[in-house]
């Protein structure tokens, strides 16, 4: 019998924060734009959670189903270990689909951005295409290019817009910073599966570049986003403080660079978790005030 815990687990709640940060950072931009709306950036978090989760089972039922989690490296999925039915597990991501359509058709509504309505439509084909279709782009290395894009400049920029009808040149920046670690959360976890995904016969970008490339690739992406702050504090200085996580995001750069072992990825996705959750709250603090 599948418990609360192990649904819990399967949601991933250290993938979380990945809708969270966009959030944060696009309504302290609303803040410091005099057009934060409590609503709307409620909404918004709603929508972005609900999507991250539906994602995680979807991803966890479209792998278990094919046998690709078999030899898994990471945590435990539920269907592969058997913890859940495949069909329950589908229908978890089903369920948390429906709850990010809801709000946001909730949020259009309330906003009157009815337009948006196509890109969240957009952003839930894409949440299930990861694994979810006969030809997954998941598997051809197109999953950290979607990450960011939607849980960077459309997550970050689309609260903004719904609380202010405005988009900035500085909260594009913003959203880039808040994207990549989105894309170094998932590097992570494909580096680390580069062996049994490359028996899977999943080509995910680690798998198409190599284990070197992809490392050196990751130091980049954890290290940019404070490059971002930077350019964003030459409007709004106080953008400043989120320069705080550039001596831990050069750590954990450097221990992927010379080549952790699999048994340190835990500690490494643990840290860029907490690193890019601590980068989006304290962006989204240093625009508000």
């Amino acid at each position: 019998m599948t418990t609360a815990q192990d649904w819990v687990a399967g949601a991933r709640p250290r993938t979380l924060w990945t809708a969270i940060s966009p959030v944060a950072v696009g309504t302290g931009a609303a803040v410091l734009l005099d057009g934060f709306r409590f609503l709307p950036a409620l909404l918004a978090l709603a929508v972005g959670l609900a999507i991250q989760i539906a994602v995680n089972y979807a991803n966890d039922y479209s792998d278990g189903v094919r046998g690709t989690d078999m030899d898994r490296v990471g945590p435990d999925r539920l269907v592969a270990t058997g913890k859940a039915t495949p069909t329950a597990v589908r229908n978890a991501a089903f369920l948390a689909f429906g709850v990010a359509a809801i709000a946001g058709l909730a949020l259009v509504a309330v906003t009157d951005t009815w337009w948006l309505l196509i890109v969240g439509a957009i952003a839930i084909v894409a949440a299930w295409g990861y694994t979810g279709t006969s030809r997954p782009y998941g598997y051809s290395g197109w999953g950290e290019v979607v990450a960011f894009v939607f849980f960077g400049p459309v997550a970050t920029l689309g609260t903004l817009y719904t609380q202010t009808g405005r988009i900035t040149w500085w909260a594009v920046v913003a959203s880039v910073g808040v994207g990549l670690y989105s894309v170094a959360l998932m590097l992570v976890n494909n580096i680390r599966d580069i062996e049994t995904d490359t028996v899977a016969g999943k080509r995910t970008l680690p798998v198409r570049v190599g284990e070197a490339r992809a490392r050196r690739m990751f130091m980049s992406v954890v290290l940019l986003p404070v490059v971002c702050a930077v350019v964003v504090a030459f409007v709004h200085p106080w953008a400043l403080i989120a320069t705080v996580v550039a001596l831990p995001s050069l750590l954990i750069a450097f221990a992927m660079r010379v080549g952790a072992e699999k048994i340190s990825m835990p500690l490494i996705f643990k840290g860029i978790s907490g690193i890019g959750l601590a980068y989006g709250l304290l962006l989204g603090l240093g625009l508000a005030l």
